[in-house]
């Protein structure tokens, strides 16, 4: 999840790869069209000459991360997935896989953890 947001944004540290460099050229065409149907008022905000748009992909992040959260964790395909440590009760040594949609205990919680996606990517 944090990964996705970090290549939304831009801000992925992950270098040297030829679909990457295609993945972002994609997303600043996306991000272009978001950019040109925006009124004219709200485009001074993302004014960019480098046509990254970094800011307006910053802004669509934390608007839409809730709704990305919300597709990887509840799809089927991934309705059984498990995070990388245990994370339900206890500490990291005692703690249980949450492997309902993310969830511990099946507890209707859909937020992404609020600070995941924003840890630098080289601490993660």
């Amino acid at each position: 999840f944090a990964d996705i947001g970090d290549i939304v944004r831009g801000k992925d540290l992950y270098l040297g790869n030829s679909k990457k460099d295609k993945l972002q050229i994609k997303l600043k065409e996306y991000f272009e069209k978001i950019y040109n149907s925006l009124e004219r008022s709200i485009k001074s905000q993302y004014d960019d000459t480098d046509k990254n748009y970094y800011k307006l992909r910053e802004d669509w992040w934390t608007a839409n991360r809730h709704t990305v959260w919300k597709a990887i964790t509840c799809s089927e395909q991934l309705s059984n997935s498990k995070y990388f440590r245990g994370t339900c009760g206890g500490d990291e040594k005692t703690g249980t896989q949450a492997s309902h949609k993310c969830r511990c205990d099946d507890k209707p919680n859909t937020d992404p953890p609020t600070y995941f996606d924003y840890v630098p990517q080289f601490l993660r």
